[in-house]
């Protein structure tokens, strides 16, 4: 068994052990033999960090409980800011060492179609016509502009068009795609076929089994977005006490420190100020909680045959499979 495929210590397991109720042990074989190309098996993201004043707010918090934050992603769109407030949180983050992440255009609930408020959620939260998918190419274009190299993306198609954009030289070639959870992929086929349209990380919904995850890591390599805790609209679940397993079996995975039991706060405007700072700095103790169990698991904590992290200011996602672009 690889160092990489090592398996922790599990919650009450001594406990368990002497009571009689002894918890099956765990395959190695079900441990993903993936990492990120800098040998990190799982990185960390706060997300809904809405502006200039949540983002140093979330850095200040973050140093004070000592939270290693990788990435930083932003919820309402890149429309919702200005150049001097994307210029300023584009400073902040390079010069905290973060990958800041922004949304890319028009979605779903925002559109005038009433799809997403029928019983069957119609098109769900995706571009809806063409004008919503050029509204998508034109904030990526703006924001790679101003300095952001890392886009939120919650359509099939508008990914799969910012690629060829990428390959094509019209967005940088380190621009990198992230795939949002208001429409992550399900099944290893889903994942692979938003690796093939061009996602760099993929968000999956966090009601997927650990079975679930060997299953994707069985045929894909491209990195996992999961929340650890997941706001309320997408389920409000809570898989803290799971953090050591999501990592072996995930890999290469970001953590992310979700919040559930909080109003939504897209799209977000001054008007919900207070609550955003709030909820900023609460996710950030999240994490901070987070990561102290997994210590106590004894993981990740750079020991040998422990699942690491990466180096802070990692980013990229190394070689992904990808379809090939039309010719013409």
């Amino acid at each position: 068994m690889s160092d990489s495929a090592a398996i922790p210590r599990r919650p009450g397991e001594a406990a368990l052990v002497s009571l009689g109720h002894a918890i099956p042990d765990g395959d190695p074989a079900d441990s993903s033999p993936h990492s990120f190309p800098d040998g990190g098996r799982w990185r960390t993201e706060v997300p809904s960090v809405e502006g200039p004043e949540a983002l140093h707010t979330v850095l200040e918090e973050a140093a004070r409980l000592d939270v290693p934050v990788h990435r930083i992603s932003q919820g309402s769109g890149v429309w919702m800011l200005t150049d001097a407030e994307i210029t300023e949180m584009v400073d902040a983050t390079e010069r905290a060492g973060v990958e800041l992440c922004l949304f890319t255009g028009p979605r779903g609930t925002w559109d005038i179609g009433a799809g997403t408020r029928t019983a069957s959620g119609g098109g769900g939260l995706r571009a809806r016509g063409q004008s919503a998918v050029a509204g998508c190419v034109e904030d990526a274009l703006r924001a790679v502009s101003l300095g952001v190299r890392c886009l939120l993306v919650a359509d099939e198609g508008v990914l799969w068009v910012l690629h060829q954009l990428r390959e094509r030289g019209d967005l940088p070639a380190d621009t990198t795609f992230k795939v949002s959870a208001l429409i992550g992929p399900v099944n290893p086929a889903g994942v692979a076929v938003h690796e093939g349209l061009g996602g760099d990380s993929v968000n999956i919904p966090s009601d997927l089994t650990l079975d679930h995850l060997t299953e994707i890591r069985r045929v894909s390599r491209v990195p996992l977005d999961f929340y650890l805790e997941a706001p309320d609209d997408l389920g409000g679940y809570v898989r803290m006490h799971e953090i050591a397993e999501l990592i072996r079996r995930g890999a290469p995975i970001y953590l992310k420190f979700g919040l559930s039991k909080a109003p939504g706060i897209y799209p977000y405007g001054g008007h919900l100020r207070d609550l955003t700072l709030a909820t900023a700095r609460e996710r950030v103790r999240r994490g901070r909680l987070a990561l102290d169990l997994l210590a106590r698991l004894g993981a990740g904590s750079g020991d040998t045959g422990k699942d690491t992290m990466s180096p802070l200011g990692s980013r990229l996602p190394g070689a992904l499979n990808r379809f090939p672009i039309p010719a013409g």
